[in-house]
């Protein structure tokens, strides 16, 4: 509302039948003082296939002969734009009828057809019957006429996709010729409004992007620093001096005639401002555009982080100079700004078809269906007393409009600390759909090079999306091979490197942090190979980076030459980055349509938005099970996954064990534990059940049904098809910062997987200064194995063990310790292969099934990044066994005394150290022989001690 103190109204960007129908548009304008509402065809279609708004109003019009995709479109839509504009009246009426406007834009396909145009617009307004209603027109030459032909009718017009001055000037023609047309005719002035949408923040992305290429070809130092310059500053220095047109246009003798016979100014209205790039300010394009006379429509999560942080000043109006000098660079960089918002109009024309177009597909389903199938399916059954305790922590949620809260980023949702700053990932897709050029462009780039493969090095957040990926989607044809790497083990790294061609692999280096230990370790290890395979002046351009802005990654990256490097969002953690850059990157290089992907991911966006009733939201409903379970001890998510969507297990046991795992409390995330029989579950789990629509599993259906019928609590999640993981994402996102909220716990930081870091980084500096790691005696070894642990569990062990120093008589012991409510976790520094996983598997069911305990397996050092943070700072209910091995041949680290053998056994003692600090009961088996005999012999071990 304090927008309006400068002479600026704020529109939102946004429109749906729940926005309106549960009084969240009232409270904008009474809270805000919102001023207006522009439409939007992709988030209508979103609406419509990720939520129930509409399901009732489709079935009852299915009954309708005759009546087609576009019909009913128009009668869905027609009625949210007249509700809204009932709701918006108070603010038209208030305002002179300057403010209080809704827009609805005639369809895209008639861009070049003035006459269509003309019609569809005659006929919209007509139907809508609201004198508060805008027409979305766009400003092609045939939009222009129409404009002026509409605006002559005395109906008013929202002027669409406007991104040059030029252009602009010719609709502010259209304009003043339209309303004089209409004073000839008797027309009163005053009811006629009209705005004119500037295009904004797409001026940048593509100027950028030309910058970025002829910047990695300037001749010069001073051409490279004169590219730099125009760098984030084109799109708001040619909105200012559009702002300046706009002055001069409507100050002249013309307009004054115009103006006594009661006409209002056609107001710039900036839109597109949300921003796409991480470097540049969230709130940059509303900061540097406030001015007198002018309106701003803000799409949802824009418009949430300017309420949370945005600065006010009269800024349109600063530094004229410097824009109009920013100008004059672009034209002596011989960068032409016209080409560019030409291309931009014919880009923006093309996107809105393909939205409208979308949108018809959708609602044809529907109308095929006969329903509207919400893509967010989910059903969950619960014991009858959990059942009403998650009713009534819902209730809270309604009450105190906690939806609402969290997407306007209240830290007090948690602890109150800087929970705020870390929930960029709300409106990332929304961003990363209006400004995907930048990932069409890698997928192009990688296809036309003709690489084989692509190597993904990083860690947790970084690797374990694109895991994913490659596991639902595999090879796709005509692109690259992704392989990823976040392991120390010197024979995982070998492995990889056997099976690519480093002259024809891309190397991809993603740390978000930019000074991680492993992705950097990586990185200098493929460097080198590459640079032996292509020669020095080559190697840079096998390499992309993905990282935060500014980081020592970044500074490397530009340092070397790398190909491209790729900045993520400073307001994203890690494990909550799958839908911008750290995951669509490396999805693009692998042939993934980012594009399908991002739109089924926004369909979840739509499904838990505010707006939507918090008991239809699928996001809180099950962050609220997940959360209420925990408190009550089922802490154990057992997840089950169809075959199809396995990889997305390992996701999300890191996205909630490191969101939750502090301060005593987590959810145990249990991933690749065999569906077994009813009876041999505690009361400690709550089952999740990830059912792929598209090739689902019969027997896991079967086994599901008996779990439900024994009463063990059940969530069931529809994922129509693989494309529809990107709606997993955003659920669980949702899901997870909800079930934070409700444990009362900080759910964006991970600070024992920070201690676990510490205590890697003392063990090699200290190999670094002798040459060793420090020596440190068995507690017990024996038959190829040896057992290490520290003074306090030692201790426990012996007393257990009745003095049985054996291998087999410690192990026992260590066993025994499970009880009920507790759980148990393999921490594998060892290879990731089959043949060593098989093993792993066996010893983790013989002791689920003996001891009716939760189980989990992890290979280091990849779970410090994720688990490793419950299991330090969760409850003291774990019992650890961490396996290490004598590696058969090592591999060095190129700049560095240390090895990755030396890595990886620093990793494994810093995690048991950590462990032992927090008085966990964890042991270490350090396999000294033949690593398929060693595993073999634990097993036989552990079956011993077992049956003991």
């Amino acid at each position: 509302g304090k927008l309006e103190n400068y002479g600026q109204s704020v529109w939102f960007d946004y429109i749906r039948r729940s926005l309106i129908t549960g009084g969240e548009l009232e409270r904008l304008i009474e809270e805000d003082r919102l001023k207006g509402v522009t439409s939007n065809p992709a988030i209508f279609q979103k609406a419509i296939t990720g939520s129930t708004d509409y399901t009732a109003e489709i079935e009852s019009l299915t009954a309708e002969r005759g009546l087609d995709a576009k019909s009913l479109y128009e009668r869905l839509a027609l009625k949210d734009i007249q509700d809204a504009a009932t709701v918006m009246k108070p603010v038209y009426t208030a305002s002179d009828r300057r403010d209080g406007y809704v827009s609805l834009e005639v369809s895209p396909h008639l861009a070049h057809d003035t006459t269509g145009t003309c019609e569809e617009a005659r006929r919209l307004w007509k139907a809508l019957g609201r004198e508060n209603v805008m027409i979305k027109v766009p400003a092609t030459p045939e939009g222009i006429l129409a404009i002026e032909q509409l605006i002559g009718e005395g109906i008013n017009i929202n002027v669409t996709l406007l991104f040059s001055k030029g252009i602009y000037e010719q609709v502010a023609e259209a304009y003043m010729s339209g309303l004089e047309r209409f004073v000839e005719h008797g027309g009163d002035l005053g009811r006629v409004a009209s705005v004119a949408s500037f295009f904004v923040s797409r001026i940048d992305t593509a100027v950028d992007l030309i910058v970025a290429k002829r910047r990695s070809t300037a001749r010069t130092r001073e051409e490279g620093a004169l590219l730099q310059s125009v760098v984030g500053k084109v799109a708001i220095a040619n909105a200012k001096m559009a702002y300046e047109r706009y002055k001069e246009l409507f100050r002249g003798g013309r307009w004054h005639a115009l103006e006594k016979l009661g006409a209002q100014t056609q107001r710039l209205l900036w839109a597109s401002t949300g921003t796409k790039n991480p470097e540049y300010s969230d709130v940059l394009y509303v900061e540097e555009l406030i001015g007198p006379q002018t309106v701003n429509t803000i799409p949802p999560a824009t418009y949430e982080a300017f309420r949370d942080h945005g600065r006010l000043r009269a800024s349109l109006e600063e530094d004229l100079e410097a824009a109009d000098d920013t100008l004059k660079t672009l034209d002596q960089l011989d960068i032409s700004l016209e080409k560019v918002t030409d291309q931009l109009l014919a880009d923006g024309l093309r996107l809105f078809s393909d939205a409208f177009d979308k949108l018809l597909s959708t609602v044809d389903a529907a109308l095929e269906a006969t329903a509207a199938k919400a893509g967010h399916r989910q059903s969950y059954v619960l014991p009858g007393p959990l059942k009403k305790e998650v009713d009534a922590v819902i209730e809270d949620w309604r009450v105190n409009a906690k939806v609402r809260r969290l997407w306007a980023r209240d830290a007090s949702l948690w602890t109150g600390a800087d929970e705020c700053e870390w929930l960029g990932w709300l409106g990332v897709t929304e961003d990363q759909l209006a400004h995907i050029d930048h990932l069409r462009s890698m997928a192009e780039e990688v296809k036309k090079n003709g690489f084989s493969h692509a190597l993904l090095m990083g860690m947790g957040g970084s690797s374990l999306c694109p895991e994913v990926l490659k596991e639902t989607f595999g090879k796709i044809e005509g692109y690259p091979e992704l392989h990823v790497l976040d392991s120390t083990d010197p024979a995982q790294i070998k492995a990889l490197e056997s099976g690519i061609d480093p002259a024809r692999t891309l190397f991809i280096v993603s740390s978000k942090s930019g000074s991680t230990l492993e992705p950097n370790i990586f990185r200098q290890y493929f460097f080198e190979r590459v640079k032996e395979a292509v020669g020095p002046e080559e190697v840079g351009h096998r390499f992309v980076a993905i990282t935060d802005p500014r980081s020592r990654l970044q500074a490397v990256a530009e340092g070397d030459g790398f190909r491209r490097v790729f900045c993520g969002v400073p307001s994203i953690g890690g494990r909550y980055s799958a839908l911008s850059d750290f995951g669509l990157v490396p999805a693009a290089v692998m042939g993934v349509d980012v594009e399908r992907f991002l739109d089924s991911a926004e369909e979840m966006v739509q499904a838990c938005a505010p707006c939507v009733p918090v008991g239809e939201n699928p996001g809180v409903v099950l962050g609220t099970i997940l959360g209420v379970l925990g408190e009550r001890g089922l802490d154990k998510v057992t997840l089950i996954l169809s075959p199809g969507i396995r990889g997305l297990g390992a996701w999300l046991e890191q996205l909630l064990a490191e969101s939750t795992g502090k301060q005593g409390k987590a959810l145990i995330p249990v991933d690749g534990e065999r569906i077994g029989p009813p009876e041999i579950y505690g009361d400690d789990r709550v089952f999740v059940y990830l059912r792929l629509e598209s090739a689902p599993d019969g027997e896991q259906d079967a086994a599901v049904a008996r779990l439900e019928e024994a009463e063990h609590p059940v969530v069931r999640i529809s994922v129509p098809e693989p494309y529809a993981v990107g709606q997993e994402f955003f659920r669980w996102e949702i899901a997870t910062a909800v079930a934070g909220s409700v444990l009362g716990i900080h759910a964006f930081n991970q600070p024992d997987v920070e201690s676990s870091k510490i205590a890697t980084r003392k063990l090699t500096s200290e190999y670094e200064a002798t040459g060793a790691l420090p020596p440190e005696s068995p507690l017990a070894e024996g038959e190829g194995l040896q057992l290490f642990t520290d003074t306090r569990n030692a201790v426990e062990l012996s007393e257990a063990a009745a003095g049985d120093r054996s291998v087999a008589g410690v192990l026992k012991a260590h066993l025994s310790r499970l009880g009920s409510g507790d759980y148990f976790a393999l921490l594998a520094y060892l290879e990731m292969s089959g043949r060593n996983d098989q093993q792993l598997q066996a010893i983790r069911h013989q002791v689920r099934d003996a001891k009716r305990v939760a189980t989990c397996l992890g290979y280091g050092p990849r779970f410090l990044h994720s688990t490793g943070q419950a299991y330090k700072g969760g409850p003291n209910t774990g019992v650890f066994l961490q396996l290490t091995c004598r590696d058969a041949a090592d591999l060095p680290v190129p700049g560095q005394k240390y090895t990755f053998g030396v890595v990886k056994a620093a990793q494994a003692r810093g995690d048991f150290r950590v462990l032992a600090d927090r008085q966990r009961r964890a042991l270490r088996v350090h396999l000294v022989g033949d690593l398929t005999d060693g595993l073999k012999r634990l097993r036989e071990l552990v079956t011993q001690a077992l049956a003991a």
